[in-house]
């Protein structure tokens, strides 16, 4: 039961990642300060005041910078890596009663590719935005996606098993959404077209 509610949670966590890099980090920071919340082995450190200082100036940096025009664009063509990244120490951190390899394994494919689908996604509706608003309505998108990261980073740690099934709907969602512009938006052919014109 330990280790699925530590999964769970670090799923929950590592989907925050996926809206935002360092909210999540800063949340299990502060919970760990807190001891609310077991740091796996090797991850002690990120319940320190010097982590947590770091962790809320690189916060407010990345939550700053993206409401500055076309700043944020620039950002989100290095964010995808670096939720990957985020993700997968953000569910390395707090799951526990696992070996080493199984634990790291697990982040990166469960943490670090739930952070990476959502970024993509995240990615995908900014850049929609920005071309059909002219980036007038990113602050909006930026607004939305800090109330997501922060909403569940809280709900991970306070309920990991419902944050791990919202995760599952925001994938599939994230899944449809990048499905839907990749595939849906393409012409089609039209009947008859290339039918030859008959001479006169």
């Amino acid at each position: 039961m330990e280790l699925a509610l530590s999964v769970c949670l670090g799923i929950g966590l590592a989907a925050a990642c996926g809206f935002r890099v360092f909210v999540p980090l800063l949340g299990v920071s502060l919970a760990a300060l807190a001891g609310h919340v077991q740091l796996a082995d090797g991850m002690a450190w990120m319940g320190t005041w010097p982590a947590f200082t770091c962790f809320m100036t690189a916060t407010v940096l990345e939550v700053g910078a993206y409401y500055i025009p076309w700043i944020d664009n620039l950002l989100d063509s290095i964010s995808t890596p670096t939720a990957v990244v985020a993700g997968t120490i953000a569910m390395g951190s707090v799951v526990t009663d696992m070996s080493p390899l199984m634990r790291w394994t697990l982040a990166l494919i469960a943490g670090g590719g739930t952070a990476g689908l959502i970024q993509t996604a995240t990615v995908a509706i900014r850049g929609t935005s920005t071309a059909t608003t002219a980036g007038t309505a990113n602050w909006l998108i930026a607004t939305l996606e800090l109330l997501a990261s922060t909403g569940a980073t809280i709900i991970s740690l306070l309920l990991p098993f419902l944050a791990a099934a919202a995760v599952v709907l925001m994938m599939i969602c994230a899944w449809m959404y990048l499905l839907r512009r990749l595939f849906g938006n393409k012409p089609r052919p039209t009947v008859g077209s290339n039918t030859p014109t008959s001479a006169m």
